[in-house]
C-alpha cells in the first residue's frame, strides 16, 4: 500500500512525521514533533507498550545512566512536571555539589553547593514515563513490533518515503502485508544500528563520513534495594577513571523506590566480573568505598549485567553536500558517545528541542520544509560539538602513541584543574556547571582560572 505526500497550507500543521525507532531519542523526538504534525508515526520494532521500560533493543539501558543538568532543563521543558513525577517516586533531586561523593583522579571534590541542580533514576524508569506521556498524544501513533523495511525516494534529492511491515515471532516475515508511506519529515532515531548507509546508497546518494574515536569500556551494573532506614549522606558516588594511571572507576546513584543503581567500569582487559563475590571484589579494588559499601549493604535485585562500548562515532551528515531533503538524524543514529561521560540522553533531548525550535520558526514564517534538513544537521553537529571533544579528548589518552597535541593539551589542563579543584571551591563549581552543560568550556578559561592554571604549573615545573 502506499499514500501521497501531503503539502500543506502555510503556516498550518504538517500532515505527517514518521519517526525510525521508538526507544529514548525517538520519543524526545516524538513529542517535540507532536506539536508541527497532525500525526507523527513512531516505528518501533520491539513489542513495547506504554508500561514497557528500558528499550529491549538497547543493552546499555540497563546500566547507570546520567542526565545532565541542562538535559533535565531540557526535558522539563518537552515534559512540564517530570521531575516531580519522578521524585514522587523517590526519585531524589539535590544540588550537585551536595549530595555527592565524588572522587577526582586528584583526590575528593568538595561537597559545598554549586548551584546546579540533578536528579538521578533509573533508565527504565525514565523511559517509561516518557513513553506513556508521549503515547497519549492525539497526533502520535505508535505502531510497535514493526521493522523499518527501508526509506526511499518519492522525488530526486529527497528520502520520504518509509515501507515497514509488521512481524511477529512465529509469522514468516515475508507473508506480512508490507505499508509504504510517505511522510513530510523522516527522523532516523533507529539508534547505532541505523540502516541509513544502505538509504543514501539504494537513493545513490553519498554516505556521509565518520569520525571514531576508540575507547572500549566495559560496564557491569546491577540495581540494590537499600535497607530499612539507610540514610547516606550522599546520592551519588563515583570514582572517575583517568588515562593512563586510573582504568577503573564506577558510580552508584541513588534511584527511585529506595534503591541503589551500581555500575563498575574499567578500561580494556579491566573488565567487572558479573558473579556476585567478583563484583564486590572489583568494587574494593577502587578508591572510594562508599561503591563497594552500599553493594555489600544491599540487596540485589534482577541480573548483573554487562556491556561493553567500543568507543564514540559521530556520522558527518552535516558535511555531505548531498544530504537529502525531508530527513534528519537524532540521538545515537547520529552520534553515539561513549556513555562514561554521562553525555547521550543530554545530546538527545537537545536536538530534539532544536528541531522543534526550527518547525516552530518555520511554521511562523509560513515557510515549508524544503532546506530544514540541512540547517538542523548543522546546527546539530553544533550542539554535538562541545560534549564530542571533552569525551574524545579524554579517550584519545588511553591510546599509547599518536595522540594528537589537543588532546594532550586538554589532558594537560584537567589535570592541573581537577589537582586546584579539591582545595578551591570555585574551580569545582565551574567544573561542574561544564560537565553539566549550563556553561561552555571557555568558563575553564577564564583569567581567574587560567592563571592559577600556568601557576601551578610553573611551581611544579620549577620544583
Amino acid at each position: 500500500m502506499a499514500d501521497t505526500q501531503h503539502d500543506p497550507s502555510p503556516g498550518t500543521r504538517w500532515r505527517r512525521a514518521v519517526v525510525v525507532g521508538g526507544g529514548y531519542a525517538g520519543l524526545v523526538t516524538a513529542r517535540a514533533l507532536a506539536e508541527h504534525f497532525a500525526e507523527v508515526l513512531v516505528l518501533e520494532h520491539d513489542p513495547v507498550g506504554p508500561d514497557t521500560g528500558v528499550h529491549p533493543h538497547a543493552p546499555q539501558g540497563y546500566h547507570a545512566h546520567a542526565l545532565l543538568a541542562r538535559g533535565g532543563e531540557a526535558l522539563e521543558g518537552l515534559f512540564p512536571g517530570l521531575r516531580a513525577e519522578l521524585a514522587e517516586l523517590g526519585a531524589p533531586v539535590f544540588d550537585y555539589g551536595e549530595r555527592i561523593s565524588f572522587l577526582l583522579p586528584t583526590g575528593y571534590a568538595p561537597p559545598d553547593r554549586v548551584g546546579v541542580p540533578v536528579q538521578t533514576f533509573t533508565r527504565d524508569e525514565l523511559e517509561r514515563r516518557l513513553r506513556q506521556r508521549v503515547l497519549a498524544l492525539p497526533a502520535v501513533r505508535l505502531l510497535a513490533a514493526t521493522r523499518c523495511e527501508t526509506v526511499t525516494a518519492s522525488a530526486p534529492g529527497r528520502l520520504d518515503r518509509v515501507r515497514y511491515r509488521a512481524h511477529e515471532a512465529d509469522v514468516p516475515a515475508e507473508v506480512t502485508e508490507v505499508t509504504e508511506v510517505t511522510a513530510d519529515l523522516v527522523v532516523d532515531a533507529s539508534g547505532r544500528s541505523t540502516s541509513v548507509d544502505r538509504w543514501l546508497t539504494d537513493a545513490r546518494l553519498p554516505v556521509s563520513a565518520k569520525t571514531v574515536v576508540k575507547a572500549k569500556i566495559t560496564y557491569t551494573s546491577a540495581c540494590y534495594e537499600r535497607p530499612a532506614g539507610d540514610e547516606q549522606e550522599f546520592d551519588i558516588a563515583y570514582q572517575m577513571a583517568f588515562a593512563p594511571d586510573v582504568p577503573r572507576g564506577g558510580v552508584v546513584l541513588a534511584v527511585e523506590h529506595h534503591r541503589w543503581m551500581c555500575s563498575l567500569l574499567g578500561v580494556d582487559q579491566h573488565v567487572p566480573p558479573t558473579d556476585d563475590e567478583g563484583y564486590l571484589d572489583f568494587a574494593h579494588t577502587l578508591g572510594n568505598p562508599r561503591l563497594a559499601e552500599q553493594i555489600k549493604r544491599g540487596i540485589r535485585q534482577g541480573e548483573i549485567r554487562r556491556y561493553t562500548n567500543p568507543g564514540n562515532e559521530w556520522r558527518l551528515h552535516h558535511k555531505n553536500a548531498r544530504w537529502p531533503e525531508r530527513l534528519v538524524a537524532v540521538g545515537d543514529s547520529l552520534c553515539v558517545f561513549n556513555p562514561v561521560y554521562g553525555q547521550g540522553l543530554t545530546v538527545a533531548a537537545l536536538e530534539a528541542e532544536l528541531l522543534g525550535r526550527l518547525l516552530r520558526r518555520r511554521r511562523a514564517d509560513a515557510a515549508g520544509l524544503d532546506g530544514l534538513s540541512r540547517v538542523y544537521q548543522r546546527a546539530a553537529a553544533r550542539v554535538i560539538q562541545v560534549p564530542w571533544t571533552l569525551a574524545t579528548s579524554s579517550d584519545l589518552m588511553w591510546t599509547p602513541t599518536g595522540q594528537p597535541l589537543p588532546a594532550r593539551f586538554a589532558h594537560w589542563y584537567n589535570q592541573h584543574v581537577f589537582a586546584l579543584a579539591v582545595h578551591d571551591p570555585d574551580i569545582w563549581a565551574r567544573f561542574v556547571r561544564v560537565l553539566n552543560m549550563t556553561a561552555p568550556p571557555s568558563l575553564l578559561f577564564r583569567p581567574a582560572v587560567l592563571g592559577k592554571v600556568l601557576r601551578r604549573a610553573l611551581t611544579r615545573r620549577s620544583g
